[in-house]
């Protein structure tokens, strides 16, 4: 009897491990391409620099933009500021602000097309019919675990335990930008999920129930929003106070950018979400993550913030 069930089963059960090794290649290959592109980056970063310089210098001695900085001095100034490194609303602030301006850039177009019922939401339907059409019990499973990480709890859990650190440590700063990248995210996806109102796939409750989730809206998606800024704040954080390899930074990034796209995969493997609340998600968790890490760098960088700072730890210290 045993021997009869195992055979009658054997097919189906080659399907499930094709499948979980489907997805777990396609990871991997993820994880391996973002690695090497990085190494090949880092072992090309002088070549790419001198060419980078050479090409500015050329510029810079071109008769038209001598007489470019001649004519417009005060423009000329306030474009070096927003570039040096040394300001503290020099280059952090610029590359924020242009990340920021593409993803709402890239949210906007998305909402457009959501609200408007224009083809992106046809290819919602195609993406979202292709992968239940190839769902599996294994990969369902698989799938469900990945989404608890970005789940509602796990973030909250990440965000008191890095909070308590912060808080013991003294970084004040970096501190209100935690609880305000949490807070503000939270807060920016209801209010989204309800000016947008797109209800949820068909289906999607039944797993919102299996997973103990609440019912909401579907656009964007609170799971791929979360993730990028939780998971994006916490790599920030990291990166910028807590590691100083080179080689570990890129790790974390590595790391946790290839579990964000995790999370939000998750959600369209497991037919919860569409893919434009996917990628809608994550423009608008961009958008609020550039400006949270911007307020912090401008805050740690401004002179009297620091000296502000400094007395009040001597103080408490």
């Amino acid at each position: 009897m045993p021997g009869y069930l195992f055979g009658h089963n054997l097919p189906r059960l080659e399907h499930s491990i094709t499948r979980a090794s489907l997805a777990l290649v396609l990871l991997v290959a993820l994880v391996v391409f973002l690695i090497l592109a990085m190494r090949w980056f880092r072992g090309n970063a002088s070549i790419i620099a001198d060419r980078t310089a050479n090409a500015w210098r050329r510029v810079t001695t071109s008769p038209s933009f001598i007489a470019f900085r001649g004519r417009h001095p005060r423009l000329w100034r306030f474009l070096v500021v927003r570039f040096a490194r040394e300001e503290y609303l020099g280059l952090h602030l610029t590359v924020g602000f242009v990340v920021a301006l593409g993803a709402l850039w890239l949210f906007g177009g998305i909402t457009e097309d959501v609200v408007n019922h224009d083809p992106l939401t046809q290819l919602d339907l195609t993406i979202l019919h292709w992968f239940r059409a190839h769902a599996t019990h294994t990969t369902d499973t698989i799938s469900s675990i990945v989404s608890l990480v970005g789940s509602p709890g796990a973030m909250a859990a990440i965000a008191v335990t890095v909070g308590v650190v912060l808080l013991v440590r003294r970084h004040w700063i970096e501190l209100t930008g935690w609880v305000a990248a949490f807070v503000g995210g939270g807060l920016l996806n209801v209010a989204l999920k309800n000016a947008v109102q797109r209800p949820r796939p068909v289906g999607a409750g039944a797993f919102l129930h299996a997973l103990n989730g609440e019912y909401s809206y579907s656009f964007p998606s609170g799971h791929a929003m979360g993730a990028a800024i939780g998971y994006g704040m916490l790599a920030y954080l990291v990166v910028a106070f807590w590691l100083h390899g080179r080689t570990a930074r890129v790790s974390v990034v590595v790391v946790t950018a290839t579990l964000i796209v995790a999370i939000g995969m998750s959600r369209l493997y497991l037919g919860v979400h569409y893919f434009s609340d996917v990628v809608g998600g994550y423009a608008a968790g961009v958008v609020w993550l550039a400006a949270c890490i911007s307020g912090v760098e401008i805050a740690r960088r401004q002179p009297k913030a620091q000296t502000l700072l400094n007395d009040a730890t001597a103080t408490h210290g």
